[in-house]
């Protein structure tokens, strides 16, 4: 089997191009402060929980027929967009990942001229987000989520209805949605229900938005919350 990768949806194959596994199983760095003590054996870590982004390469990735078109249109798709998008390739078929493409792309033509190998860089987020991540979990009445896990995500939750919304062991006071529903993205901070900003109708127990623990989450329905639709965001490195 060739392996392959969808970018921002479109299918390399499209171009002709065909990847290797090398450099996509690595993880990503951790932020560390280190502090050296004079008159101390060893160094302080001050560890933080945020993850770097990091670089991938897939080496050696080839073009075996109809070279010189199909390079010119897949060096398009690289480089004409701006952010991230998503890919998925064959190998990890069971999750995605947010990338920038880095380059550069420097091509190797056989002699011919009618093939070529070429390394395809990216700059990626640290997370590997499961597709499974991406299914909405609906509950009607207090109840549980499972993060398969051991990584806490920041969901986006569709609540309907006012009332106190607790998720794991914090909580979301809800008000100005009595007949409607809005949308609480914990990953970017911010309420919203369409276009409108609904930061002023939402209060947090904490100092940040609400996580999704690795296990068992508790999801509590308070009293006006009528639904929740949960989009989990699981995701490994």
């Amino acid at each position: 089997m060739r392996n392959y990768f969808t970018l921002g949806g479109v299918d390399s194959r499209t171009y002709g191009v065909y990847i290797s596994g090398q450099g996509t199983f690595d993880s990503p760095a951790r932020s560390l402060a280190i502090t050296a003590v004079p008159g101390r054996n060893g160094d302080i870590i001050g560890m933080e929980t945020r993850l770097q982004n990091g670089t991938f390469t897939y080496k050696d990735a080839y073009i075996f027929k109809t070279f010189a078109s199909n390079i010119e249109a897949f060096k398009a798709l690289l480089l004409s967009a701006v952010g991230y998008r998503k890919l998925i390739d064959s190998y990890h078929p069971d999750e995605f990942r947010m990338v920038v493409y880095q380059g550069p792309l420097t091509v190797k033509p056989n002699d011919r001229n009618n093939a070529a190998k070429f390394d395809i860089t990216f700059n990626a987020k640290p997370q590997r987000f499961l597709n499974s991540g991406e299914s909405v979990t609906t509950l009607n009445a207090t109840g549980t989520i499972n993060n398969p896990t051991l990584f806490a995500s920041k969901p986006l939750i569709r609540v309907y209805g006012n009332g106190v919304l607790g998720v794991g062991s914090d909580s979301i006071t809800v008000s100005n949605n009595a007949s409607n529903y809005m949308d609480i993205d914990c990953e970017a901070g911010l309420a919203y229900r369409g276009a409108s900003n609904m930061n002023n109708s939402i209060m947090l127990s904490g100092f940040d938005f609400p996580e999704l623990k690795g296990g068992t989450n508790n999801i509590a329905l308070g009293t006006g919350i009528s639904k929740v639709e949960i989009t989990p965001r699981w995701w490994r490195v």
